[in-house]
C-alpha cells in the first residue's frame, strides 16, 4: 500500500476515532489539469458531489477519502455521506447543481459526463443506461475548509 499522506495523519491526530480507517486516496478526473479544476471547486465549497462508473468501484457510504490535486499533493480529507446507484441519466437538477461543474444544470452535466465516461470506458455503447454511483461528501480537513 502507498504511504498516507501527511494530510490524513494530521486529520487522525485531531480525529483518533478514525484511526483504523484506511481511506481511498485519489484524484477528481483523468487529467493533471482536471484534477486541479475539480479540486479548485472542492476547496472554494463549490462541489460537493461527484459520479463514477459502477464498474469502477463503490465507496462505502460514511468513509473518508482523501483528495489529491494534478501534482498529486493531498489538499483536503473528504467525507462520504450519502451514495446512490443508478443509470447515468438518473441524474437530476439538485445533484448536478451539487457537482459544481460547467453552468451545473442537468442537460449540461450528462452531456459532459457522457464524455468523460466516453473516454474510460469506450466498451460501453449505452452511457445513459450507465450504472452509476452518485456520491455526496462534505470537506472535515484542514479546519480551515471544513463544512
Amino acid at each position: 500500500m502507498t504511504e498516507l499522506p501527511r494530510l490524513w495523519h494530521e486529520f487522525v491526530e485531531a480525529n483518533p476515532q478514525f484511526a483504523d480507517e484506511v481511506p481511498e486516496v485519489e484524484p477528481f478526473g483523468d487529467t493533471p489539469e482536471m484534477a486541479d479544476d475539480l479540486a479548485r471547486l472542492v476547496l472554494e465549497g463549490t462541489k460537493r458531489a461527484t459520479a463514477s462508473p459502477v464498474e469502477e468501484g463503490v465507496a462505502p457510504e460514511d468513509a473518508h477519502w482523501v483528495m489529491l490535486d494534478g501534482r498529486g499533493e493531498a489538499v483536503a480529507v473528504l467525507h462520504t455521506h450519502e451514495i446512490r446507484i443508478g443509470r447515468l441519466d438518473s441524474v437530476d437538477e439538485a445533484f448536478a447543481w451539487d457537482e459544481g461543474e460547467g453552468d451545473r444544470t442537468r442537460d449540461w452535466w450528462l452531456d459532459a459526463h457522457r464524455g468523460f465516461f466516453r473516454r474510460r470506458l469506450p466498451h460501453v455503447t449505452d452511457f445513459d443506461a450507465l450504472p452509476t454511483v452518485f456520491e455526496r461528501f462534505t470537506v472535515v480537513w484542514p479546519p480551515t475548509l471544513a463544512d
